[in-house]
């Protein structure tokens, strides 16, 4: 935590990181917490840790079968038919489900379980500020004036990293998301953002592509060459866990509307490269690669 010295103040004359004076020593502590594509591999040690010591674990059911594989939560045998689990140790956690049309409830009730003394981790895929659970969370506390709950947000690893390690290295220089939900932003502003990016020459990361995605093709084509790369990867690091299975494919941006086929639901991004995106091969596959700027090996 800074000192009051180090603190930057925002305009209103808070201090940005200062733990408010006021949460009660009684309280637990909400973590919003990233778990990138939900099994093992990609979790960080602190989001595993977090999850197994809290007291209350709210998270989907497919985000708990996920968690269930190592045990980070415990097997499903082990909960009983009110959601209390029992760890190896002994302990008990309480496993709450959560669903879409839940999220407002759910962050209430989150509150209370920390009012109550408990910490309580809530799941995000992810990384929870990126498109995740983050924003919710701090709306509804402004909402309801939780100013007593304490929040931490715990980082894990976002599509757009995990789709771009499995095709190799197309985010080396700028590069920005865009999601093509319109539940939330007008197209309008989606497509302004989009043509945006294409004319500043960023790598484009496309979020929730089963939305949109071939007007957002047809928006990118407009400002950027139809021999442009792109990789469409589904569930990266979900293997065949995941709702469709883990896949790449590398295409150009004047053919991917045409491969729908290859777009399997909101566990797919679209990766789409600039002019000096290129591929490379080696013995055992194609590589996408962004290199940054016009480097030469000798340049490093």
């Amino acid at each position: 935590m800074s000192s009051d010295a180090d603190a930057a103040e925002f305009e209103d004359g808070t201090d940005a990181g200062a733990r408010a004076p006021g949460t009660p020593d009684d309280h637990g502590t909400l973590s919003v917490v990233g778990i990138g594509p939900g099994l093992p591999d990609h979790m960080t040690v602190k989001a595993k840790r977090v999850i197994e010591t809290a007291d209350v674990v709210i998270a989907s059911s497919l985000y708990q079968e996920f968690l269930r594989v190592d045990g980070t939560i415990p097997a499903e045998e082990r909960t009983d038919d009110e959601g209390i689990a029992t760890r190896e140790d002994g302990t008990e956690q309480e496993i709450v489900r959560s669903t879409m049309g839940r999220q407002i409830e759910l962050a209430r009730a989150a509150f209370d379980y920390v009012r109550e003394g408990k910490d309580v981790a809530h799941v995000s895929g992810g990384d929870p500020s990126v498109y995740g659970k983050s924003d919710l969370l701090f709306k509804m506390a402004k909402e309801d004036e939780a100013t007593d709950v304490p929040i931490e947000i715990v980082p894990g690893m976002t599509a757009a990293l995990g789709g771009a390690a499995n095709v190799g290295a197309p985010l080396c220089n700028d590069f920005c998301t865009v999601s093509l939900s319109d539940k939330w932003r007008g197209w309008d502003e989606i497509e302004e953002k989009l043509r945006a990016a294409a004319i500043s020459e960023f790598v484009i990361v496309l979020y929730n592509c089963w939305r949109n995605y071939e007007k957002a093709v047809e928006i990118v084509r407009e400002e950027r060459t139809d021999d442009a790369r792109v990789a469409i990867v589904n569930d990266a690091g979900r293997a065949d866990a995941g709702r469709n299975g883990e896949s790449e494919f590398i295409t150009t941006l004047g053919e991917a509307a045409d491969h729908d086929d290859k777009v399997s639901g909101m566990g797919t991004s679209l990766i789409v490269g600039t002019h000096e995106t290129e591929t490379w091969s080696n013995d055992d596959r194609t590589y996408l690669v962004t290199p940054r700027g016009g480097r030469d090996v000798e340049d490093f």
